[in-house]
């Protein structure tokens, strides 16, 4: 279900335009912000199962993240694309390879769809997200199907900048929010 709202559009390259503007050691200096945030929330702590995600280009940084939880013990599922644009899971074993849609994947065994209900705690990518947890993502609405699947109660955090929480977000009926967002400032629950 791609979206060609003109808002989302909009506001979408807005976003993209200003992610491309950051400098490399900011990007940098976030994505280890972020990660200590995460792993210094109780919910993260007592989590078995975080799944998450490889980011790629501008997005906020996860490679140190999701070594960190695989470190702590935590058993982490990472995103993988099928054709329809639905999302199925594997196991981060250490390893990530190149993917379509110039996508990291990673290389343990690939899971269902539902896999992602497993989580004890789902992060996830996005563009901007508004004080009330609606969500701008790249429009695919490979994420909007998939957070169908994650059980009420569990916590689902979008990655953000500090600059990218607490905007003004077009939705539409089919738009899935999440219940908190993690900047290098800190964790914001909805």
């Amino acid at each position: 279900m791609p979206s060609v709202n003109p808002a989302k559009t909009a506001a979408r390259d807005q976003l993209l335009a200003a992610r491309r503007r950051r400098p490399l050691t900011e990007l940098g200096e976030d994505a280890r912000a972020i990660a200590a945030q995460l792993l210094a929330t109780p919910e993260v702590r007592r989590a078995a199962s975080v799944a998450a995600y490889a980011s790629i280009g501008t997005e906020p940084g996860t490679s140190d993240l999701i070594e960190a939880l695989r470190e702590a013990g935590k058993r982490v599922i990472l995103p993988v694309v099928l054709p329809d644009r639905d999302l199925a899971w594997a196991a981060y074993t250490g390893g990530l390879h190149s993917a379509r849609h110039g996508l990291l994947e990673p290389d343990g065994p690939q899971l269902d769809p539902e896999a992602v209900a497993t989580a004890d705690v789902v992060l996830v990518p996005g563009l901007a997200v508004s004080r009330t947890g609606e969500r701008l993502g790249r429009g695919a609405g490979c994420y909007d199907r998939a957070l169908a699947r994650v059980p009420v109660g569990t916590p689902v955090w979008i990655l953000l900048f500090d600059d990218e929480v607490g905007v003004e977000v077009p939705t539409e009926p089919h738009d899935r929010p999440v219940t908190g967002a993690v900047s290098p400032s800190g964790v914001l629950r909805f």
